[in-house]
């Protein structure tokens, strides 16, 4: 038996259709497919704006230059943040120039509020907020303490494709929310994802930025009446971050099960909470009441987690650690010892296979092979 944390599934044919269009069309580029995408992205979301880009790394670091040149944020302005999220979340605010401010999770993984309001200082621009595995948090905590102190709020929202709470999909209330498409993800592309920014004119600048900084993208300049229109202006320095219409068009295939596909993701996290049942020695990290999660990842808290996670192997499971604090990282090391509780759930966590292949058996399997090696005195690998 081998079990993956992780497993892809795509709905081939209707990709394979959605991408012959765009080789008939002879489109590959961003174009009439990345346009269809962007229009389904807001429908299904009802947030206002969306920026399809080559990645959420790309989303993130568009984010943060685009706020922080429409506000006028500074060289070492700061922004609070969370060291447990993949490295691609505070990179982007490395990448502009600013400071992170670690503050420290709560039991649901993402940012603790008092920890985020405690560590705000003058110099606080932003908080840049991580719904961690499809979670929520206490993400209306934070919407209000944005709120009361006029800052902005950067929503990475990686893992919450799909995700609702209180029967409304997640980003209002957030200045921008920048979603994943990575391979793994549950909405899978090869690699993509989504820019929402709540104002108009952000999105308009940061959509300039990612395509060099130009007034105008080349499928723009076919479009109308005349022949193709050559001129066009440069208005900043800007990158190429633009998505392509080939992973445009696997996305509307795939955004067409994204809610059939979280609810059975959901069904696979009930019959692991069912099957780890009182465990003393794997807890369970809790769902935030009226968050519908998209459970992305189904992580575990254990003792020895390195230790278990070779036995695991051994026994043909391969979970994955999601993740590492980013204090163990030399460029984030300052902040070591100063977010205890997301240091200890790092050395912790574990995330057990989550993906659309597994059954209850194998659910079962992997739940009742965990709490077997947990419950032993010691482990033995």
């Amino acid at each position: 038996m081998d079990i993956e944390v992780f497993r892809p599934r795509y709905e081939i044919e209707e990709c394979l259709t959605e991408i012959r269009e765009c080789l008939t069309e002879g489109w590959t580029g961003a174009g009439f497919k990345t346009s269809q995408f962007e229009e389904a992205w807001k429908f299904y979301t009802h947030l206002p704006n969306a920026l399809f880009v080559n990645s959420a790394t790309s989303g993130l670091h568009l984010a943060v230059k685009a706020l922080k040149d429409r506000r006028g944020w500074h060289q070492g302005d700061e922004v609070v943040s969370t060291p447990l999220t993949f490295v691609s979340t505070n990179h982007a605010l490395l990448y502009e120039g600013l400071a992170v401010r670690f503050a420290d999770v709560d039991d649901s993984l993402c940012l603790d509020p008092d920890s985020v309001e405690s560590t705000i200082t003058p110099r606080t621009k932003a908080v840049m907020y991580v719904g961690m595995g499809g979670n929520s948090g206490r993400l209306d905590e934070i919407i209000a303490i944005c709120a009361s102190k006029g800052l902005d709020l950067i929503l990475d929202a990686a893992h919450l494709a799909g995700t609702r709470v209180n029967g409304e999909h997640i980003g209002p209330g957030a200045s921008v929310v920048v979603f994943s498409f990575q391979a793994v993800k549950n909405l899978p592309t090869a690699d993509s994802g989504m820019v929402c920014f709540t104002n108009p004119s952000d999105d308009e600048y940061a959509r300039k930025l990612s395509w060099m900084g130009i007034n105008k993208d080349t499928y723009a300049r076919t479009q109308g009446k005349g022949s193709y229109k050559w001129m066009y202006e440069v208005e900043s320095v800007g990158y190429k971050y633009h998505g392509n219409s080939i992973m445009a068009a696997i996305g509307l295939a795939q955004l067409r099960y994204l809610d059939r596909d979280n609810a059975y993701r959901r069904q696979l996290a009930r019959w692991y909470d069912d099957a780890l049942g009182p465990s003393q020695r794997v807890v369970k990290i809790p769902i935030t009441v009226g968050c519908e999660s998209s459970r992305h990842l189904y992580p575990v808290l254990v003792d020895n987690r390195d230790e278990v996670v070779l036995a695991l192997n051994s026994a043909g499971i391969a979970p994955g650690v999601h993740y590492r604090t980013n204090t163990d990282y030399p460029m984030y090391s300052y902040g070591a010892g100063k977010c205890p509780v997301a240091e200890d759930m790092s050395r912790r966590l574990l995330s057990l296979p989550m993906h659309l292949g597994l059954g209850f058996d194998e659910i079962s399997y992997v739940a009742s092979t965990l709490v077997s090696i947990t419950e032993r005195r010691s482990v033995h690998v």
